[in-house]
């Protein structure tokens, strides 16, 4: 697939983070790019600044995301690419004793079912909704209608305590990708994920510094956070190889999770 100013393109949780860098870097292409997010201060800022267009968007809601679609195809047409980065994460241990009562209390399922809903059904419902569009476009001259790219985790390996929901969400998202890759073998459509380790995301900025520097002290080589950008520069990779397909690929300088 050849980017250019020919084709468009959907991120979610294109905002802020990877999905930004990777709104960022394609339309530096020349691509037409649609910001799928919650944050509307940020994500029209950037449209603005790439000249693409922000569509607000809950992934996990099927009305919203339907909404999202027809904005974005009103303004650039039918998208060839779509780009998933839209995901939360919640840190519960299954069940845990509290350290200042002792009472014992289990993960709270409200927040294991949002976070499945985001992570794994909100990825395949845009999988969906997009593929429906691209199967109604001509083939492009390589034979492509299109290309999609999912973001896992490394996590989806190597979980970390109180990672039970995130990255039971994430495998899932690693798990569907060859299975929907060879649903649209025959139509020309490519699917492959991305598995991130640490990167330098509103995510991880969160968090407390020494957190992060031990995080960025685990990493093998470079001993350092990803920037976002060495992601989307995977993400433009995978658009445009087009022997890629049905592929998870880890990004994360050889790191390994250790249980904590």
């Amino acid at each position: 697939m050849k980017l250019d100013d020919q084709l468009s393109a959907v991120v979610t949780g294109g905002a802020r983070g990877l999905g930004a860098a990777t709104a960022i870097r394609l339309a530096a292409r020349g691509v037409k790019v649609a910001l799928f997010d919650l944050d509307a201060e940020a994500g029209t800022a950037l449209a603005r600044r790439i000249g693409g267009v922000f569509c607000h968007a809950d992934v996990a809601s099927e009305a919203s995301v339907d909404d999202a679609f027809a904005r974005a195809r009103q303004a650039h047409g039918q998208e060839r690419i779509l780009v998933n980065c839209a995901g939360i994460v919640h840190a519960h241990k299954t069940a845990a004793r509290d350290r200042a009562t002792g009472a014992i209390r289990h993960h709270p399922m409200a927040d294991y079912e949002r976070v499945i809903a985001i992570n794994l059904l909100g990825t395949f419902r845009c999988i969906a909704r997009s593929s429906a569009g691209m199967l109604a476009l001509d083939r492009l001259p390589d034979g492509e209608r299109g290309a999609i790219v999912n973001t896992a985790s490394i996590s989806a390996d190597e979980g970390q305590m109180g990672q039970a929901a995130y990255a039971a969400s994430k495998a899932g998202v690693a798990g569907m990708t060859l299975p929907i890759a060879r649903d649209f073998a025959s139509e020309g459509i490519r699917v492959n994920t991305i598995k991130p380790g640490v990167f330098d995301t509103p995510m991880l900025r969160a968090g407390p510094e020494h957190v992060r520097r031990a995080l960025e002290s685990s990493v093998p080589f470079p001993s350092r956070v990803g920037d976002p950008d060495e992601y989307a520069r995977l993400v433009e990779f995978l658009l445009t190889n087009g022997y890629m397909n049905g592929e998870c690929v880890r990004i994360d300088g050889a790191l390994r999770m250790n249980p904590r």
